[in-house]
């Protein structure tokens, strides 16, 4: 629940955001910014407000498919996944990594000069852009601008004439999209807005987010994905720690990985105070494995590509396909937020995938490399039962299910932002101390346990991840095999959905030291 401005509403009763989704497109200094917005009150008409640096224009402003968020919101979610221990008699045999694939508006914009009783507000431009009016303002004054917003019948939320004060100051211009509720469908009090997507130049990166805490009602979760021909991102203005990722979770997680995410983010958040937390930094259009379609050259353009070559003031489309995607991750209070997210570019890293390095170990946390291919992996092992007859058995090698199983997906961890909170212990669910957060694993529960499962062993009782491909096919020989899957997923038992509006990136993320039992 977050949201890089506010909501003014025109009935006078509380009105709090409680998702957004924002996807920043970056290339040298032209930004292309796509947000969806979820709020929640009365269905009266209301208006969203957002700090710009630039004064946009109609031809800069569209409405995107909500379809797109989906899966660039599935690509860098956390993942689920789920090996059996092959038949350690079986001939070994090396897998090749999975081929990479290739990757309306209405109205007329128009300035006005300022008179007297304009408050210092001036409409800048104003347009049509499908269910929304946007109006485009500059401000001389916060109290104006206030005053100027009541006096359009918006009642604006307590506390936020010291919020735009900055934002008026720093001679920011202001997006005002006006939204006819009779357009957005009302599910229990929550809407879905058409997204929106508008672009700009200008030489800093940056999300305005204290605008937002005008909507908070405590913690607000905040995810932003960041696609850039220039590499990975991070915060420079806050501190960044990546995700634990390659950690072995129970049969339980299966079920509440939701849950278990999030008591794995916020103890993570408790080691690491006001951290903006990556959680994927990879190539846009691959994945390893992947729990769904991946990104094709439609959605990229669809995100901004269309409008990214040209340089400053120009338009034209960039047609190389390669990009990175980052992950960003923030959760915080009105006390934590103390200046709007700034990013800036930083080095590749590389983690959480199935690769084996020294010692016949898998690879632990994040490193340094000369790609991107980091995310946040979470894997289900079933150990080897059946017979062992041969003479040098190999263990440890880890692929789909046993023969005559079907295949399962792999799971993304979306809903996180309304994912129930302290109702699991995270050492209950890892097999493994976690060292980095001073998590020691419990003991494994014992065989017909309050589960019903046997611990660490056996088939599973009842997947629920999907029919996609198997989820990490392949056997290790060395660290340049890896195995992966493409799957279209079944993400149905997780609540709600994700939120795409974070921020962040690496720091020093300690090692972990643990050794993969092989019998």
């Amino acid at each position: 629940a977050a949201f890089c401005g506010f909501y003014v509403e025109g009935s006078g009763q509380s009105l709090y955001n409680d998702a957004t989704q924002v996807v920043l497109m970056r290339m040298g200094t032209r930004t292309v910014l796509s947000m969806q917005n979820d709020y929640k009150g009365p269905p009266e008409a209301f208006a969203l407000v957002v700090p710009v640096p630039v004064v946009l224009q109609e031809g800069d402003v569209k409405t995107l498919p909500k379809e797109v968020f989906g899966k660039v919101d599935a690509m860098g979610a956390p993942r689920l996944v789920e090996y059996w221990e092959q038949d350690p008699c079986a001939p070994e045999v090396d897998y090749d990594r999975m081929p990479m694939p290739t990757a309306a508006t209405g109205g007329a914009a128009r300035s006005q000069e300022s008179k007297p009783d304009d408050l210092g507000v001036t409409v800048e431009a104003e347009f049509v852009v499908g269910e929304y009016q946007v109006v485009i303002l500059s401000a001389t004054d916060s109290t104006g601008l206030e005053t100027w917003l009541q006096r359009e019948k918006y009642a604006i939320p307590a506390g936020a004439e010291p919020l735009l004060r900055p934002y008026v100051e720093g001679g920011s211009k202001f997006f005002v999209a006006k939204v006819d509720p009779k357009k957005v469908t009302f599910v229990d009090g929550r809407a879905a807005l058409s997204p929106l997507r508008f672009h700009y130049d200008h030489e800093e990166l940056a999300l305005p987010i204290r605008l937002g805490l005008a909507n908070s009602s405590g913690k607000q979760d905040l995810i932003v994905s960041i696609l850039s021909p220039e590499g990975r991102y991070e915060l420079a203005n806050y501190a960044n720690v990546t995700i634990p990722t390659n950690l072995d979770v129970r049969d339980e997680v299966r079920t509440r990985f939701a849950e278990f995410y999030a008591a794995l983010f916020d103890r993570t958040l408790e080691k690491h105070p006001g951290a903006v937390v990556t959680e994927y930094a990879w190539d846009a259009t691959t994945c390893d494995p992947c729990p769904g379609p991946q990104l094709d050259y439609h959605d990229l353009s669809t995100l901004g590509a269309d409008v990214l070559g040209g340089g400053p003031g120009k338009v034209e489309p960039y047609t190389n396909w390669q990009m990175t995607l980052t992950r960003l991750h923030a959760r915080y209070a009105a006390a934590d937020a103390k200046d709007d997210l700034v990013f800036k570019q930083t080095t590749p890293i590389v983690g959480g995938r199935e690769h084996l390095v020294s010692g016949g170990k898998l690879e632990e946390g994040a490193r340094s490399a000369d790609t991107n291919n980091f995310q946040g992996r979470y894997a289900i092992r079933h150990e080897w039962t059946g017979p062992v007859e041969c003479k040098d058995p190999k263990r440890g090698r880890w692929g789909g299910p046993p023969a005559g199983e079907p295949p399962v997906g792999v799971k993304a961890g979306q809903g996180l932002a309304f994912a129930p909170r302290g109702q699991v212990q995270l050492a209950q669910l890892v097999t493994e101390d976690v060292p980095e957060l001073d998590v020691k694993a419990a003991a494994a529960p014992a065989v017909g346990a309050d589960t019903g499962k046997t611990a660490g062993t056996g088939k599973t009782a009842g997947t629920g991840t999907g029919t996609g491909t198997t989820a990490g096919t392949g056997n290790k020989k060395d660290e340049k095999k890896a195995c992966g899957c493409a799957s279209s997923g079944d993400r149905g038992e997780l609540a709600g959905s994700l939120v795409i509006v974070g921020l962040a990136g690496l720091a020093g993320v300690a090692r972990r030291r643990r050794a993969r039992g092989r019998a």
